[in-house]
């Protein structure tokens, strides 16, 4: 029996990094690509794209979101009941939701103003779009990490909750990822703005939580 436990929760951390990746790689696409193509594209090549290509994108995009984040959900819930939880899996698990709640309750509403699915102020929609998702690609790095370090840095007695109840730098991570996700509803982009801007910003917050979860 533990065995076959064993299989369905490899598994299902198989199709979990499997649909992260399909994810992750269409938040990349936009961002790094799509994005840049849009600013030099001809109009009717500009038009071609938001008619054929950006929808089915987006498609990917959303669904491999949604997908990522139920098998997480399936997969919190076997840690739980092993009382395996760590601080790593705690912030993971909230950066992965801010990111899936980013894209189903901000990016494809705006996106669908923003290439004229639905009426609305384009301009308005894409700039909130622009920046959930530039949002989204700031907690990509500290997902990825997060989901690397909680079965191998996690399991500690500094790190492990079961054993202190999540500390300090735990705390200071999550208001920090409020913080950020507030900005991203209402804020600017700043440091962000540009994809190498977004790069650096990414990576320097995983820094910043490494630093706060190991010293603190």
């Amino acid at each position: 029996m533990d065995n076959v436990m064993d299989l369905i929760n490899f598994l299902f951390r198989w199709v979990h990094l499997l649909f992260g990746i399909t994810w992750i790689g269409m938040l990349y696409y936009f961002n790094f690509i799509q994005g840049a193509y849009f600013k030099e594209a001809g109009p009717e090549a500009l038009a071609d794209a938001k008619a054929k290509l950006a929808p089915r994108a987006l498609w990917w995009f959303r669904w491999g979101a949604m997908l990522t984040f139920i098998t997480g959900v399936v997969l919190m819930a076997g840690v739980g009941k092993q009382h395996l939880t760590n601080d790593f899996i705690v912030i993971g698990a909230t950066l992965g939701t801010l990111m899936f709640l980013n894209v189903w309750l901000v990016i494809w509403p705006s996106q669908k103003v923003a290439l004229g699915m639905k009426s609305g102020n384009a301009a308005a929609a894409g700039a909130r779009a622009l920046l959930a998702s530039r949002t989204n690609t700031l907690f990509s790095a500290p997902v990825a990490f997060t989901m690397l370090a909680s079965p191998h840095l996690g399991y500690g007695s500094n790190h492990l909750l079961a054993a202190n109840g999540g500390g300090t730098g735990m705390y200071l991570c999550l208001a920090l990822i409020a913080a950020l996700e507030v900005n991203a509803l209402a804020g600017k982009l700043g440091p962000m703005t540009t994809v190498r801007g977004v790069i650096h910003a990414s990576l320097g917050l995983t820094a910043v939580l490494i630093l706060i979860l190991n010293y603190l």
